[in-house]
């Protein structure tokens, strides 16, 4: 769930107007005497305060995508939507009919990855690998694709290439999906454990 944070930023003015005192009043005041030094001092303080009372401190509101509690972690789910949209945007690009959809399953189950890592932040350790390094890789797999294929680039190579990805595609979408259903894989058993429990009641009270 998003939130609104506010970012405070401090005006540079008043510090530039401050340190221009020094050598402005320097030219009247000789700084070699000590006492020149304590008073220009006095007088760089004093224009830093002034100025700052009419230059006041700006609040900006920005929209934070996730706050799970976790910098790491928000930190984490923001490079996956990231790599996400970009897929999207990949497939947008691309013609082909069955790399469309095996692109619509990636994105699916990659949605569904940060939605159940945003309601319980702790899973996020065991997406780390799909994170880091898994999905920038189909991301940059993909990106390669779609320029091959916009260039008209040809050649043994080239369509090697584009048939490698077209054929493994749909194994790229599977890890996705796997990924997903591992993350509610306890939850699944918690279910069962659970359902166990109550039709071994309902037997015990002659209810079934």
């Amino acid at each position: 769930m998003s939130k609104w944070i506010e970012k405070r930023t401090r005006p540079v003015l008043p510090l530039y107007l401050a340190a221009m005192t020094w050598p402005v009043a320097s030219l009247i005041l000789p700084p070699y005497r000590l006492v020149n030094l304590v008073i220009i001092a006095a007088l760089s303080t004093v224009v830093y305060l002034v100025s700052s009372r009419f230059c006041p401190t700006r609040v900006q509101r920005v929209e934070q995508p996730y706050a799970t509690g976790s910098e790491n972690t928000d930190a984490m789910l923001n490079g996956i939507a990231a790599n996400l949209d970009a897929l999207h945007k990949l497939n947008d690009a691309i013609p082909d009919a069955e790399l469309s959809r095996q692109l619509d399953r990636m994105e699916k189950a990659g949605r569904g990855i940060v939605q159940a890592v945003e309601q319980k932040p702790d899973k996020a350790r065991t997406v780390d690998r799909f994170a880091r390094y898994y999905l920038p890789e189909v991301v940059k797999i993909m990106s390669a694709y779609a320029q091959m294929e916009k260039g008209g680039i040809t050649g043994e190579n080239a369509a090697q290439i584009l048939s490698e990805v077209r054929r493994n595609a749909g194994t790229m979408a599977t890890a996705f999906e796997n990924q997903l259903d591992a993350l509610y894989s306890a939850e699944a058993m918690d279910i069962s454990t659970d359902i166990e429990v109550l039709e071994n009641i309902m037997r015990g009270q002659n209810l079934t």
